[in-house]
This record gives structure tokens, C-alpha cells and sequence, in this order.
């Protein structure tokens, strides 16, 4: 079968918006530790990116979930699926530069959102995937939050008579693993979801008749959000793990474990979710196991608002984009 140029062209966008995904989220999995200072920020680099890389290979019903479930297939084309990852990519890259963390996830979903609305309308729309969608925000807010606010508080009251010294090297090793936890989550959930738009543009130029997600499509897309992760996300990092509140290492294990099993209950289902927001929510309930002041609430509500404007900028980008080439066309 003929490769068109303009699957090639789309394989190239989803690929660098992989990359993109694993370059500003690499914060999600590493900002704790490296903050806490159990581990150097280049290592704690490679360890997410091995990890991220090895999360992507698990499974793939997120994928599926991104894939046919919140678009229908038979109503976009190649075009939409363009135009929603050069929308991701510019926002989240304009978003990084100011070290604001993005959900790549919502800048996906809204992406194909908007560039499937201007070709077919609400019709295009899947139901039943947009309430796994609904579902991860869900997850990744109040279970993020709740999960850090109760495993920390937990941690208060059982070690309450344990030295401090003691628990601080315990938390240290304990933060080792919770960390590569965290990663290996991000690569089940975020990494799943190019997969699937890989599968989608696969689909979509007739090299598969149905929608399948083949080994080698998950290799590529692991391999290139390692590639990313491995570039980490500086500026990130620094304003999740140290300006919102102050890490201990035992605080980094608590957020950690609290996001990642998070994360995994949601890949378990197929729901999509924010990795990002995930990580962020369990660090604002860990702090506030202690003091509810110790979050720095303005820059939570900044982090916050970027949140809120992924939508409908990456939706509002994609529309348009989809129009020009429209017209263009």
C-alpha cells in the first residue's frame, strides 16, 4: 500500500507531540525527588525515562479509549488529526517556557474536539468516551488530593514517635520507588494515549481496515517519550517541586504513591487522565496534611489557570486550523 505524504506528515506531528509529552510532563514523575534532593536532577532523569518507556509497553486500553472513543473514526480525517497536534504542541511549549505545567491529555482531547467539531459537528463526538474523560478529571483532582491528604496524615499519626532522622532515611529509599512508580503510571496512561492516535492515523489512511493497536506502534511511541522525558522539563520542575510548597522526602513519597495509584486504577479502566494534574492535586493534599498554609495558594491558582485555558485554546487552535486548510484547500 502507498504511503501518502500526508500520513507522513501526521506520523511526524504525533510523534513530536509525543516527544512534547514526554518532555514537559517529565516534572510529574521527578519534581518530588528531585526537590528533596534523594536524587540529582540528570539521574532522576534517565530513571523516569526508563521507566516511562517501560510504562508505555503495559497495556493499551487508554490508547484504545483516545483512539475510537472520543472521536468517531468515520468522521474525521487525517487533517483534524493534524491540526489537534499542532494545537498541543504549541500550547504546551509556549506553556513550558514559562514553566507552567499543561495536561498534554486535555490538550489531546480537546485538540481532536475542535478539529473534529469544524469537519462533522457534534455529531463526531463519542459519548461513551467523554465520560471516561469526565471520569479522569474527576480522578485526578479529588482522588489526587484525598489520596495525599490521607496517606500523609496516615504517615503522621504512625510515625509519630519514630525520630525524624529515622523516617527521613526511610522516605529517602522509599522516595526511590515511589518516583520510578510515578513514571512507569505516566507511561501506562499518557504514553497509551499517542498510541492511539498513531492507531487512528493508521487507520484513518487505510493501512489497517479496522482500528488495531499494533507492538511496533507502541515501541515508536515509547521510544519517542523516552526521548523527550530524557530532555526533562527544567523550569517545570523547579516551580512544581520547590516554588508551590516545600518537599521532605517524606512528603515526596506520600504525593507520589498517591498519584501513582491513582493513575493506575484509572489505566486499569481505560480512563484518560491528567498525569499532571494528578501529581500536582497529591502534592497540594500532602502539604496540606500538615498546614493548609503550606501550599503557596497563588501559585497553585496560576498553575490552576493553565489548566483551565488548555481546553478551549487547544480546541479553539484546532478549529481554526482545520477552517484555514479549508479554505486553503
Amino acid at each position: 500500500m502507498d504511503i501518502s505524504p500526508l500520513l507522513v506528515i501526521t506520523v511526524l506531528l504525533i510523534l513530536a507531540a509525543e516527544f512534547v509529552n514526554g518532555w514537559t510532563d517529565a516534572p510529574n514523575a521527578i519534581a518530588t525527588v528531585v526537590a528533596t534532593r534523594v536524587m540529582s536532577p540528570r539521574l532522576a532523569v534517565v530513571w523516569a525515562t526508563v521507566l516511562n518507556f517501560l510504562g508505555t509497553l503495559a497495556g493499551t486500553e487508554v490508547g484504545k479509549t483516545i483512539g475510537k472513543g472520543i472521536v468517531a473514526p468515520e468522521s474525521v480525517t487525517l487533517l483534524a488529526v493534524c491540526a489537534a497536534m499542532m494545537a498541543l504542541v504549541f500550547w504546551s511549549t509556549l506553556a513550558a517556557r514559562f514553566g507552567l505545567p499543561t495536561s498534554e491529555s486535555h490538550a489531546l482531547i480537546a485538540g481532536l474536539t475542535g478539529a473534529a467539531f469544524a469537519q462533522q459537528g457534534l455529531s463526531a463526538l463519542q459519548w461513551e468516551g467523554w465520560k471516561k474523560v469526565i471520569s479522569g478529571l474527576g480522578f485526578s483532582t479529588f482522588l489526587g488530593f484525598l489520596g495525599g491528604l490521607f496517606i500523609m496524615t496516615a504517615m503522621y499519626l504512625l510515625l509519630r514517635k519514630v525520630s525524624r532522622q529515622r523516617v527521613t532515611n526511610t522516605s529517602k529509599t522509599l522516595q526511590i520507588f515511589s518516583s520510578g512508580f510515578m513514571a512507569f503510571s505516566h507511561g501506562t496512561n499518557d504514553g497509551q494515549k499517542f498510541i492511539g492516535v498513531l492507531a487512528l492515523a493508521l487507520l484513518l489512511a487505510g493501512v489497517h481496515k479496522e482500528f488495531t493497536i499494533p507492538f511496533w506502534v507502541q515501541i515508536i511511541a515509547a521510544l519517542t517519550m523516552g526521548l523527550g522525558t530524557a530532555f526533562g522539563g527544567w523550569k517545570i520542575m523547579k516551580k512544581m517541586g520547590k516554588h508551590m510548597t516545600n518537599i521532605q522526602p517524606a512528603q515526596g513519597f506520600a504525593a507520589e504513591f498517591a498519584a501513582a495509584s491513582t493513575i493506575q486504577l484509572a489505566s486499569h479502566f481505560g480512563i484518560p487522565l491528567s498525569t499532571t494534574h494528578t501529581i500536582n492535586t497529591s502534592i497540594m493534599g500532602v502539604a496540606s496534611a500538615k498546614r493548609f498554609s503550606a501550599v503557596r495558594w497563588p501559585i497553585a491558582f496560576q498553575i490552576i489557570r493553565a489548566w483551565i485555558l488548555t481546553f478551549p485554546i487547544c480546541a479553539a487552535l484546532a478549529y481554526l486550523l482545520v477552517k484555514v486548510a479549508g479554505i486553503l484547500t
